[in-house]
């Protein structure tokens, strides 16, 4: 059984202002613009598929058999929102962001254990890339 859990708590999604859980800020501010069909296809299903915290857990398989992908092309969609920082995901849950971003830099790590290097640590406190 999944335990779901905010993975994000800093990016929960909020219905906007003018009503549509789509929120217009994905076209306004050109997040649109930095992902593919198939990534774009997988977002909507997130969304549609989300609670009201954006979490789901749908597996890879069903996600190609609803998206009529196979399953390396949604790895390749999960990639592409997860570079254009629109989702956050730890298998097999997913997170929709809300497009208001933090305040606070947070630190991605793509180790296994979720910990940072030293040299991670202040490359993101002095604002640089990893």
């Amino acid at each position: 059984m999944v335990v779901k859990r905010v993975l994000r708590p800093e990016r929960l999604r909020r219905v906007p202002e003018h009503f549509s859980w789509v929120d217009h800020r994905l076209v306004r501010d050109r997040h649109i613009e930095r992902c593919g069909s198939d990534a774009l296809a997988l977002y909507l299903l997130l969304i549609t598929v989300g609670d009201a915290e954006g979490l789901s857990y749908y597996s890879d398989r069903v996600a190609a058999r609803l998206l009529s992908l196979d399953e390396a092309g949604v790895r390749r969609a999960r990639r592409d929102l997860l570079a254009a920082d629109l989702i956050s995901y730890e298998s097999p849950l997913y997170q929709v962001l809300g497009l208001d971003r933090s305040q606070t830099p947070v630190l991605r790590t793509e180790r296994s254990n979720g910990c940072a290097s030293i040299g991670d640590v202040l490359r993101t406190a002095i604002g640089g890339q990893r």
